[in-house]
């Protein structure tokens, strides 16, 4: 399957997963505070290459693939590459710098389920939205319970692996995941032709 097959079918399931959220948070009205970054500042965060696979590919369109893996190769601390902190001496504040082609991980923790030892779902979301939200997330809880739709992390992570095997089951530090997902698109390109009538993609 070629690189742009596989980009494609991860922003379909993108796509998907966006769509269900949006649903998801409409009826629950659980929300993420506006530049909270304490998520992504946390510096043992696991991802898969190929959530960052539609990532890769744009830097790759965009002449940006080698200038970014040799920033990854010398990057010193274990924060995920893409977040920026609002300051130095602040890293729980800041955004995502590409925010459109964050990974699955990235989309799913907040608003998505796990199932426990007893097989019930339980949403997975941060202490802050627990406690600064706590009646909705209580009450989101119980919908679940009564069967409210919620994303599943499994189901979704399954469905990724369906698209590359290696690729998805291959579960690594965040930064790792994106130098490996660059590295994939890079050497996929190494003795083929630029994607027809992609190279004014932006």
């Amino acid at each position: 399957m070629s690189i742009e097959h596989k980009v494609q079918l991860v922003e379909e399931l993108f796509d998907r997963l966006e769509n269900e959220i949006t649903n998801f948070k409409s009826k629950t009205n659980l929300h993420c505070l506006t530049g909270c970054g304490q998520c992504c500042s946390k510096p043992n965060i696991d991802a898969s290459p190929l959530e960052f696979l539609p990532w890769a590919f744009y830097l790759f369109l965009n002449g940006k693939a080698e200038a970014v893996l040799e920033e990854l190769n010398t990057k010193t601390n274990t924060f995920c590459h893409l977040y920026q902190s609002l300051s130095a001496t602040d890293n729980k504040n800041g955004r995502c710098t590409d925010y459109k082609y964050r990974g699955l991980i990235c989309r799913l923790f907040g608003y998505a389920a796990s199932r426990d030892k007893y097989g019930e779902l339980r949403l997975n979301t941060c202490k802050i939205i627990k406690e600064n939200q706590q009646e909705n997330y209580n009450n989101t809880e119980v919908a679940i319970s009564k069967g409210l739709y919620v994303p599943i992390f499994s189901d979704y992570y399954m469905r990724l692996t369906q698209i590359d095997q290696r690729l998805g089951i291959t579960l690594l530090p965040i930064n790792e995941a994106l130098k490996m997902a660059i590295e994939e698109v890079l050497h996929y390109y190494a003795y083929r032709p630029f994607p027809g009538g992609l190279e004014n993609i932006a």
